[in-house]
């Protein structure tokens, strides 16, 4: 017997992230439909930046030229979702901006209201940690202790 596992032709990995990116657009259409956050839930969403399909103002991707931190909480507006991703209204610095976000570009999202969250393998180069855009003033710190925390990363053994 050995341990070399064989490579996959079904491409597990991708079905899987897909699938989880499902659930952030799952709980987003129902925050957009209902207009607001139910009790004290609110999401810090992080997403590359210069994936396809982002559209984000330029004083935005110069600061934050690969990857980036939002928060939806109380000051957002006009949340609409569909099968490729979702837009927000946010403010950054009292300067209204509206974002477009495929759910392809996020690498995380986290709910530390209920301590959930979604981690997503990265497309591209590796990155460090996301800069947070400063549209939201009261940070929550999430729960570290992994309870709820989904990282799904599949590596092929050689």
């Amino acid at each position: 017997m050995t341990d070399d596992t064989p490579d996959s032709l079904i491409p597990y990995d991708e079905i899987v992230q897909e699938a989880l990116r499902a659930v952030v657009g799952r709980v987003l259409s129902e925050v957009g439909e209902a207009g607001d956050l139910p009790g004290e839930h609110h999401f810090y969403i992080t997403f590359k930046t210069r994936a396809p399909g982002v559209d984000i103002p330029g004083h935005l991707l110069e600061r934050f030229p690969d990857e980036m931190t939002i928060v939806l909480q109380k000051r957002f507006w006009d949340l609409t979702v569909d099968e490729e991703g979702f837009s927000v209204g946010l403010s950054f610095n009292q300067v209204p901006s509206t974002l477009v976000v495929p759910f392809a570009a996020i690498t995380g999202f986290v709910d530390p209201a209920v301590n959930f969250a979604l981690q997503f393998q990265a497309q591209g180069k590796e990155s460090g940690p996301a800069d947070h855009a400063e549209n939201d003033p009261p940070a929550v710190e999430p729960v570290e202790d992994g309870s709820n925390v989904v990282a799904v990363d599949f590596k092929r053994k050689k």
